[in-house]
């Protein structure tokens, strides 16, 4: 490849099968149907395939289950901010080419959306455990931030900290509080705030979910990556931003912004699944 790669994370796959995945409804798979690890099993065991059930989708593939599997992302401008943005990602699967596959010729799984939520890439048989927004937190923690323009007033009379994000100031806050304190001090903050003319203070309580867990991992990270472990191993998750995503890929399938996934053969020799989303061209 002539495009120069930035090193992510790794992830692993004890069940043989990977998943890269919409991750804001991840666990929804288990309504609709069979959990998602059985259907992604099965398309791993027969080379690898694209899932799709109501408004989730995944593709799934072989992947070696006895060690880490390396990611790496190609970027390009963000047409938002001007900073950097995933165009490629690449996971090297750890399983050897076929033989009989020609090695030049990209097999095309399938394409996927980027999720405004955001995506996941981890063990099938793990994902299962992917508690979305509205699930219970595992460690019973959540998150209080705040912001707006009674925030200086209110960080005067219940303190808290700058919850930084990378390049971000970020809101104010509190990190790691008893679920039942965090949904206190909301509370106060809000009670505080009616008493003042309009609605200057926004009060956010975000449990540690995994659907919130993944994107606080990547808010220090350029790309907004950052890997969480779920049901015993590690996941990546990946969180565009806003103004990118709403430039790029809003619309989702629903307007054609859906983007080509293909098994590779990599420079050593093993299977690689590339995930490929055009760089932004002004119209």
């Amino acid at each position: 490849m002539s495009e120069n790669l930035i090193s992510l994370e790794t992830v692993r796959a004890p069940s043989g099968a990977l998943v890269l995945g919409m991750a804001g409804w991840i666990d929804q798979w288990r309504t609709p149907g069979p959990p998602l690890s059985e259907r992604a099993k099965a398309a791993a065991a027969a080379g690898g395939g694209h899932l799709r059930e109501w408004l989730c989708e995944a593709v799934a593939v072989p992947a070696a289950g006895d060690r880490p599997l390396v990611l790496r992302a190609g970027t390009s401008p963000s047409p938002s901010d001007g900073r950097p943005s995933i165009t490629t990602l690449e996971i090297d699967l750890g399983l050897p080419w076929p033989e009989t596959a020609d090695p030049s010729a990209p097999h095309r799984l399938g394409d996927l959306p980027v999720d405004r939520c955001g995506m996941v890439v981890g063990d099938a048989a793990a994902l299962d455990a992917w508690t979305g927004t509205d699930g219970e937190p595992a460690d019973g923690l959540a998150d209080v931030s705040y912001w707006g323009l009674y925030a200086d007033e209110a960080h005067a009379r219940f303190g808290g900290l700058r919850i930084g994000r990378s390049g971000v100031s970020g809101p104010l806050g509190w990190l790691d509080l008893p679920l039942a304190e965090a949904t206190a001090r909301a509370a106060g903050l809000t009670a505080w705030c009616d008493g003042l003319p309009g609605n200057g203070l926004m009060v956010a309580v975000d449990p540690h979910t995994d659907a919130y867990l993944f994107r606080r991992a990547g808010w220090q990270h350029p790309l907004r990556v950052g890997a969480i472990e779920v049901g015993g191993c590690p996941v990546l998750g990946i969180a565009w931003d806003q103004g990118d995503h709403s430039m790029r890929h809003r619309g989702e399938r629903h307007s054609g912004r859906v983007y080509p996934v293909t098994l590779e053969a990599a420079e050593a020799g093993t299977k690689l699944l590339r995930w490929t989303i055009p760089p932004h061209a002004p119209a």
